[in-house]
């Protein structure tokens, strides 16, 4: 079995998600007692925030290369980077490193070519939404992507720096986002990437019947799968 290493704390909240999902994936793949091999570094999320919110991409970068090499130098096989938004750096983070990233845009691409689904909405923090990094692996795997309207995309992204990554929970922002959903299904959308790992904690595919695609959940899995050679 390889050995997980895990960039976490954006937000702690999500990467409990992360935990979770490789370790009941590796039991369903090998049974018995089985769990994962993997390594955490927990960043302060703090400090990324402010880089986000400065604009400051040269210093989260800085700050999510140290954790990969930390978690080379400890052993890890390969590295999952446990945010969606910060996959903006994993170029230049791969570049310093000798051990691959799971790219979670890319595993999610190819969640969304398995269940043939070519015409989907993004949700998530407005750097995701509204910048190509993201958007561009998927559109390369030959899938459309869709954002909300502006004020919608200014809505998703308050809830989640606001309540979601600080663990609140609120039924009226769980409403919200369910409106948001059922326009983009109007709009043509085939199904919905949750593309930021605090949205699976509020909303989930019992709350709709548009086609949800989890990154957390999608990403975790995968992460599992590749340890064990799936």
């Amino acid at each position: 079995m390889k050995t997980i290493g895990l960039i976490g704390g954006m937000s702690w909240e999500s990467t409990i998600t992360y935990y979770q999902i490789i370790n009941e994936t590796i039991k369903e793949q090998l049974g018995g007692f089985h769990s994962a091999k993997c390594m955490l570094y927990s960043v302060d999320f703090h400090e990324i925030e402010e880089c986000l919110t400065a604009g400051n991409w040269d210093r989260g970068a800085d700050i999510l290369t140290d954790a990969a090499l930390r978690l080379e130098k400890g052993g890890a096989d390969f590295i999952l980077i446990c945010t969606n938004t910060l996959h903006k750096v994993a170029d230049k983070i791969q570049e310093t490193i000798s051990i691959p990233i799971l790219h979670i845009a890319e595993v999610t691409a190819g969640e969304l070519i398995e269940k043939k689904i070519d015409r989907v909405a993004l949700l998530g923090t407005k750097y995701t939404m509204e910048q190509d990094f993201y958007k561009d692996r998927l559109i390369k795997n030959g899938i459309s992507v869709m954002i909300p309207e502006e004020q919608d995309r200014e809505r998703i992204n308050r809830i989640i720096f606001q309540e979601l990554c600080l663990g609140i929970l609120s039924d009226a922002s769980k409403e919200e986002y369910l409106r948001i959903i059922d326009s983009m299904m109007e709009e043509g959308a085939q199904g919905v990437i949750l593309g930021c790992t605090e949205i699976g904690l509020l909303i989930n595919q019992r709350d709709t019947k548009a086609p949800l695609f989890d990154t957390t959940m999608i990403h975790g899995k995968r992460a599992a799968l590749f340890a064990v050679g799936k």
